[in-house]
């Protein structure tokens, strides 16, 4: 017998235990008495977790078609029930923050990071390197999986990723299956494909550990020109990185941006030895878990410093582009 859109389902047999998934689907809701037409609308949106509905205000759910403030009441109690919305001791937020993964490459945790850079000084080269490392087995029971990349500079290379894959000895076509591509041509566009990289996420829970954005704020230069536009595209940056964020912790995957550096007017009167500053100002700063500038060294050595980081001191490395990718710097 077929199911009614909006018949409430009891059953629990079907619904994934939260011990076998980081996060939790929405379906879950139907055992709380929120019917399955509301759950489809909430999905239409790109709410796809009951984590989802918690990063949400009641005015954006009230803006979706169909939901009534009512009903929107009723969704966030049923989620409410479902997840700790309250506090917690460090010690049961300590065992929770276990099951972030790690990377092997750059600041490690799986995260919000952002690389700041100047011109020629590596990123996208450290970016293509990360589509392979992301997939190799790691420490703490690491298994690997597969990554998404924005390209929004057109500098996405495939055959780089067979480069790196013969370094570290894995299969070239395996590598490039495991490899999500899209090149974003505006700022819209850039936001939109969040929306695909969620739904993605969902559907292969588990299966992505990375998402790439190279770079964060180039399209948002061309798209708003003039200190005219300046507020309006802090706002809807600040909107993309508030979406990445909750993408991240929604769904226990690194989020690696890059931005680029430039040249800070201001710097001369206070005698400052860099004179250069981030592009998007204090909104990209404070989205970034951490931070980590590149400038160039001789020849093929670049100088990677941590430029921010809640949990990791200020400390500099340097490391070299090769054919590999980003490699240990020699002597």
């Amino acid at each position: 017998m077929k199911v009614a859109e909006d018949q409430v389902v009891e059953d629990d047999s079907s619904f994934q235990d939260d011990e076998e998934s980081f996060f939790q689907d929405i379906d879950l809701l139907q055992k709380h008495g929120i019917n399955m037409a509301d759950i489809k609308k909430l999905k239409s949106v790109g709410i796809c977790t009951v984590k989802g509905i918690q990063m949400t205000t009641r005015k954006a759910l009230c803006n979706i078609k169909g939901l009534s403030e009512a009903k929107v009441e009723k969704i966030k109690e049923a989620a409410g029930k479902l997840l700790n919305v309250g506090f917690q001791t460090a010690f049961e937020y300590s065992a929770r923050r276990k099951q972030v993964f790690h990377v092997t490459t750059g600041s490690q945790e799986f995260e919000l990071i952002c690389l700041l850079l100047e011109f020629r000084t590596g990123k996208t080269q450290l970016s293509h390197t990360l589509c392979v490392t992301a997939q190799l087995p790691g420490e703490d029971g690491y298994s690997g999986g597969k990554v998404i990349f924005i390209d929004t500079e057109n500098t996405f290379r495939p055959d780089r990723l067979r480069d790196i894959a013969d370094r570290f000895n894995v299969d070239h076509d395996a590598v490039l299956d495991n490899v999500l591509y899209a090149r974003a041509y505006t700022s819209e566009h850039q936001m939109e494909l969040l929306d695909f990289v969620a739904a993605k996420f969902h559907e292969e829970g588990g299966v992505f550990k990375l998402l790439i954005i190279d770079s964060i704020m180039a399209l948002f230069r061309v798209d708003f020109s003039g200190r005219g536009e300046l507020a309006e595209r802090q706002q809807k940056l600040a909107q993309m990185l508030s979406r990445l964020q909750k993408i991240s912790e929604e769904y226990n995957v690194a989020v690696f941006i890059t931005n680029q550096m430039t040249a800070d007017p201001g710097a001369g009167m206070t005698f400052q030895a860099d004179p250069k500053k981030p592009i998007g100002g204090h909104i990209l700063a404070h989205a970034s878990t951490t931070r980590i500038s590149l400038r160039k060294g001789r020849g093929e050595m670049r100088i990677a410093k941590i430029f921010d980081s809640p949990d990791m001191p200020e400390n500099e490395a340097t490391f070299a582009i090769s054919a590999g990718g980003v490699t240990d710097a020699k002597d």
